[in-house]
């Protein structure tokens, strides 16, 4: 019988596939890129025709995928479906030199059997567009990044890297940083009526609107003080009572950014830890006797469903919820602009693996991940929720005064998907009783100062979706980015959100000094597009390159030549070094950060910093600090340990236990007690 060889990315895979193939299929794989451009080098000719190797440690791989290659009578390239698999692809094929074989490209969304024999009976040819914008790409990242970085090394220090698409980034969370810090606040007030309805136990507060239907904006104090003046003894009425439903569209599926956003708040995940989950859920899962991929793929900003999980999920709404549950209208995300449509969004592989019956096969965050990503496909496919409403105006004399209601009257996906803005649409149920006959009275008038807020500080779930917005990066590029500013020290992470390091400000400075158009985010968005059209074939990349480098090129020789060296003091701690009496600096090493001597090379001093929280432990009263077990997992613990054991996995607060004094831990919407043993919650 004929044998096939199939060849995939990922060794993970392999079994995964070769379970859903005959005996006359061999499977294996390349383990990701096997050729790249060399490291010690910029990489490419005159012509930017890039040169070729085989990456150190492939070789024994190649080797062994050429045996494989000799033995079989067809060979199908597997590789992921985007822009990098398909140059995988391509590698493979120049590199194990198929060209007297029979060779086919197959691609499936997911890992299941059904995808993976679909994909076999419609093999295609090597999409060279999809080759060359891939090729584009790395092209341009190499020449930003071999070009720039020497640069930043001399000017400022070694270790330093630019990038076509971190640059930019790193100018987003800085020109965030300024907004901040330029921002001014300004005053407004708001007054509410706290009413007592005549046969109602609970009190009723209504927020002021204006004067008559004209709204006023409460600016000071003297100004609220008036109206309570004129208002005191005033008789407050119903005016008008309007009542009317409200329909709330069911979420749409996940994408790849926004599944990194909701992870980051809901679960606290990082934008690297989801990616690595949601790989492992994709690339195959042991599910009893067999190994299957349980979502779809996650490198994707499509919202589009397959007609056959769109069958699936209204067969399961209807079975499960009732046919009123389904959401007659298909829902899509119009983005204006191309998205990686041969991709759908992601999902679960098959609605009957539930978040229940698959607890014994994933561990702890698999599961939470899988779990957000189910029910939020299953509630992409349900009904929208339907709310009754009430809108009240009570006057006092010229002035009006709002309140509002809604009541679900239908819940539609929320019997499955709830997210924090769903939980803030219940409130103000006793307006729903309201009519003009209601006799009202007034217990106080609650004026209270407030001041505009400056813009938040990035989070990676707000700079991944800031990203998305600006057309900056593609889904696959998101986690990398985020990764390496954190990893060269541009931006420090702390409580969530993203903060620019001294270091990360001169060199933002300096890009933007030297190359401002490689920190433009237009320019950056209008590349992405660019890629786009040369994945379409209808521009050619060699123009995209050649148009591009020389104004690179003028650039770089000009700041070479002009641009003033930098020195970046470090940040100096509070420790006193016990050598030699100097205070300690912070320096940044393999393992994180650390405390040394300023004073090297006479005094080589150093000691692990510990990041302090604020809480002091309740067993010897040291602080408690960050620390990491030795799978880099992130714990609490006494800063005497080993000679004290207190630890928590969550982060302890202020609060204390009213029970044993032990510090409380936020859990979702409670507190908990960090003490084992003690069943406070509160």
């Amino acid at each position: 019988m004929a044998k096939y060889l199939v060849i995939v990315e990922s060794p993970a895979k392999v079994k995964t596939i070769k379970k859903f193939l005959g005996s006359n299929y061999e499977v294996v794989a390349s383990q990701g890129h096997v050729r790249d451009m060399p490291k010690s080098q910029l990489g490419f000719d005159e012509n930017f025709d890039p040169k070729y190797i085989t990456i150190r440690g492939k070789g024994d791989v190649l080797s062994n995928l050429r045996k494989e290659v000799k033995k079989a009578d067809k060979i199908y390239l597997a590789t992921d479906p985007d822009r990098e698999g398909e140059a995988i692809s391509w590698h493979l094929y120049e590199a194990l030199n198929l060209k007297e074989k029979k060779v086919a490209r197959i691609t499936f969304n997911e890992i299941t059997q059904s995808a993976v024999k679909e994909a076999l009976k419609n093999p295609r040819d090597i999409d060279m567009n999809l080759v060359d914008a891939q090729q584009t790409r790395r092209v341009l990242d190499r020449m930003v990044g071999y070009r720039i970085s020497p640069l930043l090394w001399a000017k400022i220090k070694r270790g330093l890297s630019a990038g076509r698409v971190q640059s930019v980034t790193l100018k987003m969370i800085c020109d965030r940083e300024d907004e901040i810090n330029a921002f001014i606040p300004k005053e407004f007030w708001s007054l509410d009526a706290h009413l007592t309805v005549e046969g109602e136990k609970k009190p009723l507060v209504a927020a002021f609107y204006g004067k008559g239907d004209e709204k006023v904006e409460l600016t000071d104090k003297a100004q609220v003080e008036a109206i309570k003046k004129e208002l005191k003894g005033a008789e407050f009425k119903v005016a008008e009572v309007k009542s009317g439903t409200r329909k709330k569209n069911s979420p749409l599926p996940f994408t790849t950014s926004t599944l990194q956003q909701e992870a980051s708040k809901v679960l606290g995940f990082s934008t690297q830890k989801t990616m690595r989950i949601a790989q492992s859920l994709y690339e195959g899962v042991n599910v009893g006797k067999s190994t299957v991929g349980v979502i779809t793929y996650l490198r994707t900003d499509s919202t589009r469903v397959s007609d056959e999980a769109l069958k699936s999920a209204k067969d399961y709404v209807t079975k499960n919820f009732g046919e009123n549950y389904n959401n007659p209208v298909e829902q899509s995300k119009g983005t204006g602009k191309k998205i990686q449509d041969a991709h759908e969004a992601i999902r679960p592989t098959d609605l009957l693996r539930t978040p229940e019956m698959m607890k014994e096969y994933l561990g702890r965050d698999e599961l939470r991940l899988y779990t957000l990503i189910y029910k939020r496909f299953l509630a992409s496919r349900m009904a929208p929720c339907v709310f009754d409403t009430v809108s009240t105006k009570i006057a006092a004399k010229d002035y009006t005064f709002k309140v509002s209601a809604s009541k679900i009257e239908f819940d539609g996906y929320r019997a499955v998907y709830t997210s924090d803005e769903d939980e803030k649409d219940d409130k103000n149920a006793l307006a729903n009783k309201l009519d003009k006959k209601s006799k009202l009275k007034l217990d106080k008038l609650d004026g209270e100062q407030h001041f505009t807020q400056p813009p938040a500080h990035f989070t990676e779930a707000g700079l991944v979706k800031a990203m998305e917005e600006q057309g900056i990066g593609r889904p696959s590029t998101y986690a990398p980015t985020i990764t390496t500013i954190m990893a060269r020290h541009y931006v420090l992470k702390e409580n969530k959100n993203l903060y620019v390091s001294d270091l990360g400000e001169v060199v933002n400075n300096m890009m933007e000094e030297a190359f401002p158009t490689i920190v433009d985010v237009s320019f950056t968005a209008n590349m992405e597009q660019l890629l786009d059209a040369i994945e379409e074939g209808t521009v050619q990349w060699k123009t995209v390159v050649a148009n591009f480098y020389p104004d690179l090129d003028e650039a770089v020789n000009k700041a070479t030549k002009e641009l003033e060296h930098v020195k970046v003091q470090d940040e100096e701690s509070d420790e006193v070094c016990e050598l030699c009496g100097r205070k300690m600096v912070f320096k940044f090493g393999p393992h994180g950060k650390f405390l040394a001597c300023p004073g090297f090379p006479e005094c080589r001093n150093t000691k692990s910093f510990l990041e302090k929280i604020g809480v002091e432990c309740p067993k010897c009263g040291k602080d408690i600090v960050v620390r990491k077990t030795k799978k880099g997992r992130t714990y609490y613990g006494c800063e005497g340990a080993p000679d004290c054991d207190y630890m928590s996995w969550q982060r302890p607060l202020k609060e204390k236990c009213p029970k044993c004094s032990y510090p409380l831990t936020k859990r979702g919407n409670k507190k908990v007690c960090t003490k084992e043993g003690c069943d406070y919650i509160e």
